[in-house]
Parts: structure tokens; C-alpha cells; sequence
């Protein structure tokens, strides 16, 4: 996402950071230049405008033009002003008072209202939380059953009544979630292809039947300026309470995402970035801005990190790296766990020094695949003791896998540098007499 801006942006900067000091003709062609690429990511006019009039106002001054590091301050005004412009501080989801709480979803046909039902649902199940689906949408053919199935694959129930209206499906769904203790209640609503008034008549009549705690727009980020028209509308009929941006992470211009907060002033609490069900992260705008920046997002990494590993095997793995006995078996949970904190293209994006599109660097996203398929190839006495692996049997795993012997030698090769890397690691904690990089419980 934001690859092209963030290619232009870091052009612009490194072209800054060149000069020694700064004229005020310098940072206005800059200025110039960040105005161009802002219009190129698809950001609206006056949204591009009226930031950089807050960013001149603030370069053009004592604090950069005499500054010893005045690149450094002008991008240290960008970010500022960046993070501001996507809403300055990350907002969640407002919890009634008196639970259930109701999470009404509105869109278009086709921006993903259904799919981000059931990816909020798992978030906030991953919280802890117990979330009701509702299918309101009575219009499209399947909606109900595409909700269900969805619900079936994350274990979240999933409340419907062909036979009522949309305002009465969604007032016996909040009664319903009551009675069973469940929390928040997610309404999938109805969407048309276009806005008119049929549809908004429907929404105003779900928002008086069961009074929302919030009404989250879902918005195809793919939509570019297009977007900013259907959040209007959609504010100024059923009075939003934020936006959920989905396909983000297929839009390399991103301009919805700079725009939405500026034209609607509503607050993006929710970003779509991937196709699976756990593809959907809470928006923060300062951490965004980094990205956007080239600064990297170290904070969703760990956080990622955290969601994906289980401590008490990673405090088991820390006990066998100790009696060396780590093994393949060790090596693939490994694998499994860094493959649940998304892509490499996704992860190395999140680091500092890595832009978007990382500079051209050309990254495999398939070896992780290939290589868990070699280990799954295996038996369990060969996973646990790597040293009988002859040729005949690199030969059969190699089959087995659909990969080459040379890919079978070139794994067991990483997981011999990988037992050496940690041993290492392990000993260097020991010197240091701490209490160690592994938690050894």
C-alpha cells in the first residue's frame, strides 16, 4: 500500500537531507513536488492543499531554515502533519453502557460489508469478546448463507429471519444477543450498486429500530476519489460514526485513506489488508503516517508477533534450545508461526529502511510454502532426528513435496545455520549474565 507515494516522498526527502541548509525557494520546491505526488496517490485537491499550507507555514520559519538538521525538520513537519491529516490518535469501537453493544455495517454492494463482518467478528473474538453476526441484508440473493459460512469458519453465531424486514431482523438480533450474553452484535446491512434513496430510507429505519453505537462505512480503499462521494452521502443520511477502508493493501496510491478523515471527519478505525479472515487491523494514524513515510511500523510487527506466537512454546523451544534439542518438528512450528503474521513483503515493510515495494527487492513469498511441504513430507523420526535423512530419503520428501532434492538439501541447511544462530544467541544472553533473550520460564 502507498508504494508510489512513498517512492516520491523518500525521492523529495532525500533530496532535503543533500543540502547542508535550506532556502526558503528549496523547501517551496519541495513543497511543490510533495504536492504532486500527493495528487498522483489519487488524495483530494483541497485535502493536498490545505495540508501543505499547514506544512509551509511551519517550514518556512526559524525552526528549519535554522536548524542544523533542517531536512531532518521538514520531514520530522511532514510526519506530524501526515498523522494528523489520517486523524492524529487511533479511535476503537465505543462499548454501550448497557450491552449489547451494536455495530451497524453500511456500504455499497461489493466493498466487503459481508467478508468484513466476519473479520471484525474474528478480531474482536480474538479480545476475548463473544460477537453476534446479524444478516439484515434481505435484498441480495445468498447474503444470509455467504454470512453464515463465513460465521461457520470462525465459530461466531449468526442470527437471520427470512421472513422479516430488515428493521425487525435486527431488533430480534439485539434481543437474541441479550438473552445469550453475546457482545457486540455485528449488523451486515444491505448495499445497492449506487446510492439512492430506497436504500437510505432502509438504514434510517435499522438506526431508529435498534440505535447503533456505531455506524462503520465500509469503503473499497480501490475506489480512489469515487470513495470520498459515497462517505458524504453515506455521513450525511445515516450520520457515520467511522470507516472501515478494505483492499488497502491493493491500492498502491492510497488516497482514500489520506482524504476520508479530512472530507468526512470521520475517523478510519479499521483497515482491511488481506483476503483472509484475521486480515483486519485497528488504524492507527501515527504508525500509518511512518509507513507512508519509510519509516516502517515496528509497533503492528510486534504486536503481530505477539498474536501469532504461544508463549508457553516458545518458553518450551527456549528449554530445548538449552538441551539442544531442537529439531525440525521445533523448526517447522517456527515457520507456521511467522506465516501467521502475514507475508515477508508485509513483514519487511513494517521494518525501518524497508518502502514500500522494498526498493525492487525481489522476495519469494512462496518459500515458506515449499518448505513447510518438505517438512510435512517427512516422518516424525525423521523430523525428530535429522541425521538419518540418507539420499533415498531426501529423494522420497522431495517427491512427496513436489519440490528438488537441492530445495531439500538447501532447508536442511538453513535449519543447521538456524541451531548454530541460537545456540549463539543463547550463550551471548548466558555472558551477559541477564535474565536471557529467551524466556526460560
Amino acid at each position: 500500500m502507498f508504494q508510489r507515494l512513498t517512492d516520491r516522498l523518500q525521492a523529495i526527502f532525500k533530496r532535503l537531507r543533500s543540502h547542508g541548509k535550506l532556502t526558503e525557494e528549496e523547501i517551496n520546491t519541495a513543497l511543490r513536488d510533495i504536492r504532486l505526488a500527493l495528487l498522483e496517490a489519487d488524495v483530494h485537491y483541497g485535502v493536498a492543499k490545505d495540508f501543505l499550507n499547514r506544512v509551509r507555514e511551519r517550514a518556512i520559519g526559524r525552526e528549519v531554515l535554522q536548524s542544523l538538521t533542517p531536512g531532518q525538520q521538514v520531514v520530522k513537519i511532514v510526519f506530524e502533519e501526515l498523522a494528523l491529516l489520517l486523524g492524529g490518535k487511533g479511535i476503537g469501537l465505543v462499548s454501550a453502557p448497557h450491552p449489547p453493544s451494536v455495530v451497524l455495517l453500511v456500504g455499497l454492494q461489493g466493498s466487503g460489508k459481508t467478508t468484513t463482518a466476519g473479520k471484525l467478528a474474528t478480531l474482536l473474538k480474538g479480545q476475548g469478546r463473544t460477537p453476534l453476526l446479524v444478516a439484515a441484508d434481505t435484498r441480495r440473493p445468498a447474503a444470509a448463507s455467504q454470512l453464515q459460512v463465513v460465521g461457520g469458519k470462525i465459530g461466531v453465531e449468526v442470527f437471520t429471519d427470512p421472513r422479516a424486514s430488515p428493521p425487525d431482523i435486527c431488533q430480534e438480533g439485539v434481543r437474541y444477543a441479550r438473552g445469550r450474553g453475546l457482545d457486540p452484535v455485528l449488523v451486515d446491512t444491505q448495499g445497492r450498486l449506487h446510492i439512492d434513496d430506497g436504500l437510505m430510507a432502509e438504514l434510517r429505519a435499522v438506526t431508529e429500530a435498534v440505535r447503533p453505537g456505531e455506524t462503520l462505512l465500509v469503503l473499497d480503499a480501490m475506489t480512489g476519489q469515487d470513495a470520498l462521494g459515497v462517505a458524504t452521502a453515506f455521513h450525511r443520511a445515516v450520520a457515520l460514526s467511522g470507516v472501515i477502508l478494505t483492499k488497502l493493501d491493493g491500492d498502491a496510491r492510497g488516497g482514500a485513506a489520506l482524504s476520508v478523515r479530512a472530507v468526512t471527519g470521520c475517523p478510519i478505525k479499521f483497515i482491511g489488508v488481506g483476503e483472509k479472515l484475521d486480515a483486519l487491523e485497528p488504524f492507527h494514524p501515527e504508525r500509518m503516517a511512518s509507513r507512508i513515510l519509510g519509516m516502517g511500523d515496528v509497533l503492528s510487527l510486534v504486536e503481530r508477533a505477539e498474536a501469532a506466537v504461544d508463549r508457553a512454546r516458545a518458553e518450551e523451544l527456549a528449554r530445548k534450545i538449552q538441551r539442544d534439542a531442537y529439531t525440525l518438528e521445533d523448526f517447522r512450528d517456527q515457520l507456521v508461526q511467522m506465516q501467521r503474521m502475514g507475508s515477508i513483503e508485509e513483514i519487511l515493510e513494517m521494518l525501518p529502511g524497508f518502502p514500500a515495494g522494498m526498493g525492487g527487492l525481489q522476495v519469494d513469498g512462496r518459500a515458506f510454502t515449499r518448505m513447510e511441504a518438505i517438512l510435512n513430507s517427512m516422518t516424525r523420526e525423521e523430523q525428530r532426528n535429522p541425521a538419518i535423512l540418507n539420499g533415498s530419503r531426501r529423494q522420497r520428501i522431495a517427491k512427496g513435496s513436489g519440490t528438488s532434492v537441492a530445495e531439500v538439501n538447501q532447508l536442511l541447511r538453513q535449519f543447521q545455520q538456524s541451531q548454530r544462530l541460537m545456540r549463539q544467541v543463547l550463550q551471548a544472553g548466558k555472558k551477559r549474565k541477564g535474565p536471557g533473550i529467551f524466556p526460560l520460564g
